[in-house]
């Protein structure tokens, strides 16, 4: 499976493994049991000789794995070196203090890991191969926000404090994404970044822009009771600025022959989390992924496919047309 590319909405390290999955599947249910590696290991730092013992590497290797990949660039995790190395990390007193109160505010998951299963099982209804990940948390240091292997999903739980938590006002992060109401819709996400990665142009605008409407189309059938600013970590505000500047918006990039124009600094623009000030002051970011969300759905109504059929079609200029997108 090609994990290499990544959209710019969600900070993800993707890396390939094995790893059994425990999650457990029956009818019309998925249970997702969250695998608590961040309380394990913040039980093993606090401790007076904190020593990875085998029962931790057993139960963790995997996430080891991954997590030493992301921060250090290196999987050896076995070595003395490796482990001293992220007990000191963690150890960092900023760290160490956003690490405890994550670690308080995520206390009980429950509520989580219901909805989680609940996205899951809706995801499994519409691709019954999709193979459901082991799924974990883990605590970056605002760092990697998702860590995805082939079977095993993992996520930062102290990127989601709130977009009011003091900490985050000295980082340029984008605060409004940073909400426990963000936790599910973003573990879905990079999992189907990871199942469909992108396989077109980056480059051109029309085809970034309609693989990232793919996603966020599912992404909001597996959890229909999000709302839709939730989905693109808007305010309403900013939602409402979209539904009102549509047609202009999709004039503007017409006008200035960014669809179809290779150029990968104006691209990129269009999913930018900053304010998209190059078409207004007022404009919130991440413009690309909302207007192929659009045009996704008016797809999706005009031609009845089923998304299966959806994610096949590789088309992106078959799909724009039958979409018959005009605001």
């Amino acid at each position: 499976m090609d994990r290499r590319f990544l959209p710019a909405l969600l900070t993800v390290c993707l890396l390939v493994g094995c790893h059994r999955s425990d999650t457990v599947r029956g009818g019309n249910d998925t249970t997702i049991h969250i695998h608590r590696f961040d309380k394990d290991l913040f039980r093993l730092i606090s401790s007076g000789t904190p020593v990875f013992d085998a029962q931790f590497t057993t139960e963790y290797g995997a996430m080891l794995k991954v997590v030493g990949l992301g921060l250090f660039g290196r999987e050896d995790t076995h070595s003395a070196d490796f482990q001293d190395r992220l007990i000191n990390y963690y150890a960092e007193p900023a760290l160490y203090r956003l690490y405890e109160e994550a670690l308080e505010k995520y206390d009980c998951i429950e509520s989580l890991e219901a909805e989680l299963g609940r996205g899951f099982a809706r995801l499994h209804a519409v691709f019954p191969a999709m193979q459901i990940p082991a799924v974990y948390m883990h605590v970056s240091g605002l760092g990697q926000n998702l860590l995805v292997d082939d079977s095993l999903l993992s996520i930062s739980i102290d990127k989601y404090m709130g977009a009011d938590y003091p900490l985050y006002r000295l980082y340029p992060l984008p605060r409004q994404r940073m909400n426990p109401e963000n936790i599910v819709v973003d573990y879905l996400t990079a999992w189907l970044l990871s199942e469909y990665p992108f396989a077109g142009n980056d480059r051109v605008l029309i085809e970034r822009m309609i693989y990232e409407g793919k996603i966020k189309y599912v992404t909001g059938l597996a959890l229909p009771h999000v709302a839709p600013e939730t989905m693109m970590g808007y305010t309403p505000d900013a939602y409402r600025w979209c539904k009102g500047h549509e047609k202009e918006l999709w004039r503007l990039i017409i006008e200035r022959k960014h669809l179809y124009t290779p150029d990968h600094v104006t691209v990129m623009k269009y999913f930018s989390d900053a304010p998209s000030t190059f078409v207004s002051d007022d404009a919130p970011g991440n413009l690309g992924a909302w207007t192929g969300w659009q045009i996704v759905s008016k797809y999706m109504e005009k031609t009845k496919a089923s998304v299966q059929e959806l994610m096949n079609n590789t088309d992106c200029q078959d799909i724009l047309s039958r979409s018959k997108y005009k605001p």
